[in-house]
């Protein structure tokens, strides 16, 4: 049994905090356990009305659903420093739950150890190179190998040669490739503005113009760690 503290206070991005003590069988004793949750988007199963009911023209609505997300800590920070905190280091996981499971760190049928090794540096690199274009195409979301690549590769190309110019024509079947078209035209338009309206520009430069756009996300302020709730 989860003893509650308080009602749901607000925290950040739609998401509201609660927190109590809770002793599981085998624990020694009560850990403190932070519960967050958001309400899910109009759409995904939130606020639907009742088939049955609306036939007989009564708009009954759902209890609004909730996505819940269930922290166990011994920090003293507030919740909202704790959400942070973990939320950071669910970033950090999920690197390595990439390389091992979408990009084949998983292991390698040789006792080789210089093979595994160049084996193991090229998944990184590629990993790597993967992760700063995505990022550079979208900054402002992280994707995962397993639902980037299939968006942004899986299309079928067609170079186009005429007037002296080349267009090579990518035409995906993609169920998202509306989404895809606009990243790719948004990146497109980032890079080839770097070399037309920035010709002043050394490579060193543009490249500093790059990076500062692929961190943009990482240079927000950081929420404060804020003084320990009680």
């Amino acid at each position: 049994m989860l003893e509650r503290k308080g009602e749901w206070q607000p925290l950040a991005e739609g998401w509201e905090g609660n927190e109590g003590e809770l002793q599981l069988t085998g624990w020694t004793r009560k850990r403190r356990v932070v519960v967050v949750r958001r309400k899910q988007q109009i759409g995904v199963g939130a606020q639907k009305a009742l088939p049955l009911l609306e036939k007989h023209g009564l708009q009954v609505m759902k209890e609004p659903e909730y996505d819940y997300v269930v922290l166990v800590t011994d920090l003293e920070e507030n919740q909202l420093t704790i959400m942070h905190l973990y939320r950071q280091r669910a970033d950090v996981e999920n690197a390595y739950d990439e390389l091992k499971n979408q990009w084949g760190w998983g292991g390698f049928t040789t006792h080789d150890l210089l093979r595994c090794q160049m084996a193991a540096r090229m998944v990184a690199l590629v990993y790597n190179w993967w992760g700063l274009f995505v990022r550079c195409a979208q900054p402002g979301r992280a994707r995962e190998a397993i639902t980037s690549r299939p968006l942004l590769l899986y299309a079928v190309g067609r170079v186009v040669q005429s007037g002296r110019q080349t267009v090579l024509r990518l035409t995906s079947h993609h169920a998202e490739a509306g989404e895809a078209q606009r990243i790719l035209t948004d990146l497109s338009m980032f890079l080839s503005g770097l070399m037309n309206t920035a010709e002043q520009l050394k490579p060193t430069e543009r490249w500093r113009r790059i990076w500062h756009r692929i961190l943009e996300p990482f240079r927000q302020p950081a929420v404060a760690m804020l003084a320990p709730s009680g």
